[in-house]
């Protein structure tokens, strides 16, 4: 998954409890063979390569995640959409490489999730056009916690938490106090924000300090605007609270690109999350669930 990711929960029983994370790192290492875009095999590489031409029978698991991203696609109006890849596979933030404006403008008419066509019977995607790629980055770790989270469920489990990069999920609590996670200060890894008390649910940060470089005073980062092909600029970080990693890990990317006052106006209007943007200005906002008493 190209993160860090960790398990960490309570069991009675030592050797029970190794064995239950052991099962979650079982299923991220099955979820990233089927969806890493790094590793040539996997399931969505040959959807890459292939869906272009002709439909491409697929797993009803990467169906349905595709689905879901298109949810979530039509829901932002495009802000969230997974063939930002079309364009994003040209940039490399660890040789700090970059497309010119001649190259983001070929591939950009790549970008649009509305070319992603996926048949039900088969199950099977096709592509409308050459030229599109998919990057499921700002969906899958959500999903592969969501999984983790169902893996330690399933092996009776009732206190966790299970984090992959940005992307954290709890189940429970600590013995009657809430699990304290921190925002981190988008300038300074040593500095939070603050710090929120969370108990069963899900909280995913997106920032553009995590994969970027800097060059000629531009921040080049791995969130990319759609609509330009271009790292999104309108904040600095994004942190969403609700119910699923899936969902908080789709909507930080998605209010990243809207930008502050119009992506909180969105999760106001959704009500099972809550959002805190940190803008360019260090200025932090609060959606209408997570606002300070006055």
């Amino acid at each position: 998954m190209g993160t860090r990711c960790a398990v960490e929960l309570w069991s009675d029983d030592r050797v029970r409890g190794e064995a239950a994370i052991e099962a979650v790192f079982t299923e991220f290492r099955r979820i990233d063979a089927l969806m890493s875009t790094y590793k040539p095999e996997s399931e969505l590489s040959r959807v890459n390569a292939n869906a272009a031409r002709e439909p491409v029978r697929v797993s009803r698991e990467l169906y349905d995640l595709l689905a879901t991203s298109a949810e979530y696609s039509k829901l932002t109006r495009g802000a969230f959409d997974v063939t930002y890849a079309s364009v994003g596979y040209l940039y490399d933030y660890r040789k700090h490489v970059r497309p010119d404006e001649q190259a983001i403008a070929a591939a950009l008419p790549g970008i649009d999730y509305r070319h992603v066509q996926l048949i039900a019977e088969g199950p099977a995607v096709r592509f409308a056009r050459a030229g599109v790629r998919v990057d499921l980055g700002g969906i899958a770790k959500g999903y592969a916690v969501d999984r983790g989270i169902a893996v330690l469920r399933d092996a009776g489990i009732e206190r966790a938490m299970v984090n992959a990069g940005g992307d954290t999920r709890i189940v429970g609590d600590r013995f009657g106090r809430p699990w304290v996670v921190g925002i981190r200060h988008p300038d300074d890894e040593k500095k939070v924000v603050l710090r929120m008390p969370i108990t069963d649910a899900a909280m995913s940060t997106s920032g553009d300090y995590l994969r970027f470089f800097d060059e000629g005073g531009v921040r080049y980062h791995h969130i990319l605007d759609p609509k330009t092909g271009k790292s999104a600029s309108k904040v600095r970080s994004v942190t969403i609270i609700g119910p699923t990693a899936t969902r908080t890990d789709a909507l930080t990317k998605s209010i990243f690109v809207m930008g502050a006052e119009d992506g909180i106006a969105l999760i106001d209007s959704l009500g099972d999350v809550d959002a805190i943007v940190v803008k360019p200005d260090g200025k932090v906002l609060y959606s209408r669930g997570l606002e300070p008493p006055k």
